[in-house]
């Protein structure tokens, strides 16, 4: 093994987003230490923490997790946004926000997420890069226990967990909403559960029983894990499951919720017709919509738009070739760059795409995809206008109606942006009510109803009249 070197100290500069007492590596002597990059944008920095998870779980008593959030938008150079990430992640070790990216170049990382791993004399033991680096992370934090015990340096002391928790709410950072004419359906992501509500937010029904996992059964008994987009067929809710990779249906007269695609568990696998969708492996599904007799899939952690064919159960590609991008082009031969909001106007799907900033069209008759707004992952802004100038910042929702008008909840810039589909214009409504990180929108009732996701509440804008208000779910 290479002689290792003296880890750099975490800079006194560091602003501690959970923690009332900053850790030094000086005082994590006789622990390994995992410092972990990332930002709360990218959906390879959310996948990566059930391996954190695993990792603080195995090794409750020698390892140390530290996160350090290095942001991509000007946004997140915040603590208050962080910290609402941090919560909505549940991270119970230490954060910390780097903005000027000090303790990332001090530790030469150059990719979300990355591992560096710290030994217990407190020095550099390697760095990981890139999602999916479970076993090595194990494999490394295991030996250099191993190495400290033997030294007779190992400290046996278990992690204190560290929280800033969210005031106590019906709802828990509620991820989309979807209305009918006469009900309003609520992914209540935080909560691990899918509510059936009245228009005035009465609650009718609860589906999940609040803990996470991929568990199908009837109404409460079921389990969800951060449920996201809800699209309805006839009598039948499909629902993108996001942590648990996976696509649900429910049956809406009892209630039964089973498993129509994905495993339950994370995975990058390619659907292909001859298979059960069952046994693919998927990341993250993060919205769903139906058109005629098929459901749309936007499959974020793949970059990509699956179709699944209801009646012939059947699951496929639509477009999007699974590298992060921006490219126009016919199919597979596009690029998607974490698509997260769907939906359908006039035999085209509207995707927005919330990596890229962008807004999307795909043509379902031919698959051809085009871009409507957006220049590519770094450059975002909140500009309106012509198409050409116009400019989001990781926008999550959209909703179309009838004349071509599509709502886009544009959350990191706290607004709802209408985007006129036929002539390529689009500005901000003038809302007099503070969005914070809107994640879903839907169309009903001449109304739109907006999750408002870190204000944990829906709020419902009347159209006509242009009047807003908080919804009273009880």
């Amino acid at each position: 093994m290479n002689a290792r070197v003296v880890a750099p100290e975490l800079p006194d500069t560091l602003e501690w987003i959970n923690s009332a007492e900053p850790p030094t590596l000086t005082s994590l002597r006789g622990r390994v230490v995992l410092l972990y990059f990332w930002t709360f944008d990218s959906v390879n920095c959310t996948n990566a923490l059930a391996d954190l998870r695993f990792l603080e779980s195995k090794y409750h008593d020698g390892l140390s997790v530290i996160g350090v959030h290095t942001p991509k938008y000007d946004y997140q150079r915040q603590a208050a946004p962080v910290l609402k990430a941090v919560n909505r992640c549940h991270i119970r070790h230490p954060v910390a926000n780097d903005p000027d990216f000090s303790v990332w170049r001090g530790y030469g990382v150059q990719a979300w997420p990355s591992f560096a791993i710290v030994d217990a004399q407190g020095r550099f033991a390697g760095l990981l890069s890139g999602e999916g680096r479970r076993d090595e992370a194990d494999s490394l934090v295991g030996q250099l226990l191993d190495e400290a015990a033997a030294s007779d340096l190992r400290v046996y002391e278990a992690s204190v967990a560290t929280v800033r928790p969210e005031p106590r709410m019906p709802l828990q950072f509620p991820g989309k909403v979807l209305a009918t004419p006469t009900t309003l359906w609520i992914a209540d992501s935080g909560n691990n559960r899918i509510l059936e509500c009245d228009h005035n937010g009465r609650i009718l029904r609860q589906l999940g029983s609040g803990t996470p996992g991929c568990v199908d059964g009837r109404n409460r008994e079921a389990q969800f894990n951060n449920p996201q987009g809800m699209t309805i067929v006839y009598d039948t809710l499909y629902v993108a499951d996001a942590g648990s990779h996976a696509v649900r249906r429910v049956l809406l007269p009892a209630g039964d919720v089973s498993t129509i695609a994905g495993t339950g568990t994370l995975g990058h696998d390619l659907p292909a017709e001859s298979s059960d969708p069952r046994q693919t492996r998927m990341s993250a599904p993060t919205d769903v919509v139906a058109f005629e007799d098929k459901l749309y899939i936007a499959v974020s952690g793949q970059h990509q738009i699956w179709r699944f064919d209801i009646a012939r159960n059947k699951l496929g590609v639509l477009a999007g070739n699974g590298r992060l991008g921006i490219a126009d082009g016919e199919g597979v031969d596009a690029s998607f760059a974490q698509p997260s909001g769907l939906d359908v106007f006039e035999h085209q799907l509207v995707v927005v795409d919330a990596a890229a900033s962008a807004a999307r069209l795909v043509s379902l008759a031919d698959r051809q995809v085009a871009t409507l707004v957006g220049a590519g992952p770094y450059d975002f802004g909140d500009i309106s206008g012509k198409r050409d100038v116009a400019r989001l910042q990781n926008p999550l929702g959209v909703c179309v109606d009838p004349r071509g008008l599509a709502f886009i909840a544009d959350s990191y810039n706290g607004k709802i942006k209408a985007l006129n589909l036929r002539s390529g214009e689009i500005r901000a409504l003038n809302l007099p009510y503070q969005l914070n990180e809107p994640a879903g929108i839907s169309m009903a009732s001449n109304a739109l109803w907006i999750a408002n996701t870190n204000a944990h509440e829906i709020v419902r804008v009347d159209l006509a009249t242009g009047q807003i208000r908080h919804l009273n779910i009880s």
